[in-house]
């Protein structure tokens, strides 16, 4: 028996920007479903219960941040759906926002279809990294604590206070996750602890 095709759940309010996304995708051997707004996405998905949602940020009705904040309130297995962002946004703050909502990835337009291909493979094949990314980076208890709090967009003085440290112990815990993640900073080393699955924040 042939294996079921990957299903995607496209939501774009650009009728032609969705239409080209899904001939692209359908092309490369993918089940794809259409949504026009965060509404729509929302009902598509527990109606397909598609392997991975792309989605736009700007849609009427509802965005794209508010669908997956909605999704993970509603029902927290959502949270192991892979949720790629379409987005016209290069600005940081919207992708460190989506990224501590727990999106996957980012991309930006006028779409990359080879690269989006790429992530979307790559984030279909999820299980493989998650299993290989706690061995090679061992981060410990502690370490792990602090990250999940900077990725929630607290400082270290807020950091030590919730659990009970000197700021200079969170500093410290800080400075050793990021040197273990080769992060250039702090904020850089959630980011990759979040994508890794090392955290949820």
């Amino acid at each position: 028996m042939p294996e079921a095709l990957k299903k995607i759940l496209c939501i774009e309010d650009d009728r032609e920007t969705a239409a080209l996304i899904a001939e692209e995708l359908v092309e490369r051997g993918y089940d794809v479903t259409v949504a026009y707004d965060g509404r729509e996405g929302l009902a598509a998905i527990l109606r397909v219960m598609p392997d991975l949602v792309l989605s736009d940020i700007s849609m009427p009705a509802m965005s794209g941040f508010e669908l997956l904040e909605r999704l993970i309130a509603l029902a927290p297995r959502f949270s192991k759906m892979p949720f790629v962002f379409l987005t016209a946004l290069t600005d940081r703050d919207n992708e460190l926002k989506g990224r501590q909502l727990g999106a996957d990835d980012y991309v930006t337009k006028p779409i990359d279809y080879d690269l989006l291909a790429t992530i979307i493979a790559a984030r279909l094949n999820a299980v493989a990294r998650i299993g290989l990314w706690p061995k090679t980076v061992g981060l410990n208890d502690r370490e792990i604590e602090v990250l999940t709090w900077v990725a929630r967009g607290k400082t270290s003085a807020e950091i030590a206070r919730i659990l009970g440290l000197t700021k200079r112990t969170v500093d410290f815990h800080t400075d050793n996750a990021r040197t273990k993640l080769g992060a250039a900073t702090r904020t850089e080393a959630a980011i990759k602890a979040a994508t890794g699955r090392l955290i949820e924040p």
